[in-house]
């Protein structure tokens, strides 16, 4: 099987990209775009992100965390 190269990556998506690079699970997404927050927020994206810290299910980023150090992101690689 392939090594598979384990880091942490940071990413800033823009202009409509996609969430997921190849060979890459996303642990936590945020939309931090006009139409994810103006509605309520108005101007104040600040709040908006502040908020969005009190509803990620950390759980859920654990076990995708813990997911992908094992090698199960939904794209494994092929066996040699």
């Amino acid at each position: 099987m392939r090594e598979l190269i384990s880091c942490l990556i940071v990413a800033t998506k823009t202009d409509l990209s996609l969430n997921l690079s190849i060979a890459t699970t996303s642990l936590l997404v945020f939309d931090i775009w006009e139409h994810a927050y103006y509605l309520q927020y108005k101007n104040a994206k600040a709040d908006y992100v502040q908020q969005l810290w009190n509803v990620v299910n950390w759980d859920e980023v654990s076990r995708r965390f813990a997911d992908a150090r094992a090698g199960y992101n939904g794209l494994r690689l092929p066996q040699a």
